[in-house]
């Protein structure tokens, strides 16, 4: 087999019961936006200048929307399934920007359960901490499935 004996695979389709839930706390750092920054070289004066997002509606510098789906799809390999997940498909919404330094709390719900897919429909909710919404919406996961052993 290829997984090491000491690696677990996630949670599978059977596993799983409408209802289930996983809630995660991330705080963005600089350190975080700067190595998402120097690994897609994306340079939005939006994302890094306090000068250029001072002239803005925005006023300060925003989070990357990408770095969100990020921790979505961090928590989805970790967690909800867990590991050997698959994201099939999702609709992710920013109702309001989030922060350099702010913290964020993602509640993840399964919703739906699609056998003839095998995929999980789990409901995205994310707030800063003074409760806006700043990602919102679903996603499609195909959780792991155990592997045949001969």
């Amino acid at each position: 087999m290829l997984l090491g004996k000491n690696y677990k695979l996630g949670k599978t389709f059977d596993d799983i019961d409408i209802g289930n839930s996983l809630q995660i706390t991330e705080n963005i750092e600089d350190k975080d936006l700067l190595l998402y920054l120097g690994l897609t070289n994306d340079n939005n004066p939006l994302y890094i200048q306090h000068d250029y997002a001072a002239l803005t509606k925005y006023e300060k510098p925003v989070v990357p929307a990408i770095m969100l789906n990020g921790i979505v799809t961090s928590a989805v390999s970790k967690y909800l399934p867990g590991p050997g997940a698959f994201i099939t498909s999702q609709r992710l919404s920013y109702p309001q920007p989030l922060y350099h330094y702010e913290t964020i709390q993602i509640k993840f719900t399964v919703i739906n359960k699609l056998p003839e897919t095998s995929e999980l429909q789990i409901k995205i909710e994310g707030r800063n901490t003074e409760g806006a919404d700043v990602i919102m919406g679903e996603i499609y996961v195909v959780p792991p499935k155990k592997p045949i052993i001969d």
